[in-house]
């Protein structure tokens, strides 16, 4: 039995249901292909909106930089070193430290530097230590007087290079004051020389001699003139492996009380430079 000729209607409802599927089919197809086409493509990339925009912020951010931000600074300082430890026991210091740099910033957060810094002290060996005596003539009216005696005055100068590296810190959501001062964390590599002169014995060969350092701290950038001039405050944690770091040079000699087991001691300064920046 032929289903045309027995159930016409029922033929006609499957081929118009038919018809409407394959449609919606087709419909569907395009589309998927007019929406997702360039994407699903080989060599298509669907993080192109994402790429574009972060191009645009990169892009605005150079202008922003270019047209507001600094680009090299030159730093004129004065300012304090000092020490702890044995060596701070020891040392006299001699204000000012003076200083000398030239920063250049890759944008708003980040700028590197070289620099030299100088600053002088001494210290006086009043009695004889380990290795830093004189003797008395043994035909010394006074029978009494000691054998022995200190050098005397030393005096320490002390130069440093380094090469920086400063991150000045987000302050878009702090105070105004904050912001204003412009902070910054700072690092350094440094190279520390030393030259110890024996000022009152003159047939004394000076004490000369390097070492590494790193120093940690921070700042502040206060504008006197914005892009163009600063007042910048600048404190730093130097850790310093000196020549004479652990010597026992000016230890105290046998039964004396007098002197310095060794040398160690950490450096601690404090530098306020007028910045020319352009």
């Amino acid at each position: 039995m032929q289903l045309g000729s027995k159930h016409p209607i029922i033929f006609f409802a499957l081929a118009v249901l038919l018809q409407m599927l394959t449609s919606s089919l087709n419909l569907a197809r395009g589309s998927g292909e007019a929406d997702f086409g360039d994407d699903m493509n080989i060599g298509g990339d669907i993080f192109d909106d994402f790429n574009e925009d972060i191009e645009a912020t990169r892009v605005l951010e150079d202008e922003r930089f270019y047209r507001y931000g600094r680009f090299f600074s030159f730093n004129l300082g004065l300012g304090l070193t000092d020490f702890d430890g044995n060596r701070g026991a020891a040392y006299d210091n001699e204000p000012p430290t003076y200083g000398l740099s030239l920063y250049f910033f890759s944008d708003f957060k980040a700028s590197y530097g070289i620099g030299v810094e100088y600053s002088k002290h001494h210290f006086i060996l009043d009695r004889p230590v380990n290795a830093h005596h004189v003797f008395i003539d043994e035909d010394a009216a006074d029978p009494e007087i000691d054998m022995q005696k200190g050098v005397g005055l030393i005096e320490v100068n002390l130069i440093r290079i380094y090469f920086a590296y400063r991150y000045y810190l987000d302050t878009a959501n702090l105070g105004t004051a904050i912001t204003y001062s412009n902070p910054y964390a700072t690092a350094r590599a440094e190279y520390w020389y030393a030259n110890l002169q024996f000022t009152d014995q003159k047939n004394y060969p000076d004490d000369k001699g390097g070492g590494m350092g790193i120093g940690f701290g921070g700042g502040f950038d206060f504008p006197i003139r914005l892009k163009e001039t600063y007042l910048n405050v600048e404190f730093l944690l130097h850790l310093v492996n000196f020549h004479d770091k652990f010597t026992h040079d000016y230890a105290p000699v046998p039964n004396g009380t007098f002197g310095y087991d060794d040398m160690t001691g950490s450096v601690y300064s404090v530098m306020v430079s007028y910045v020319m920046s352009w």
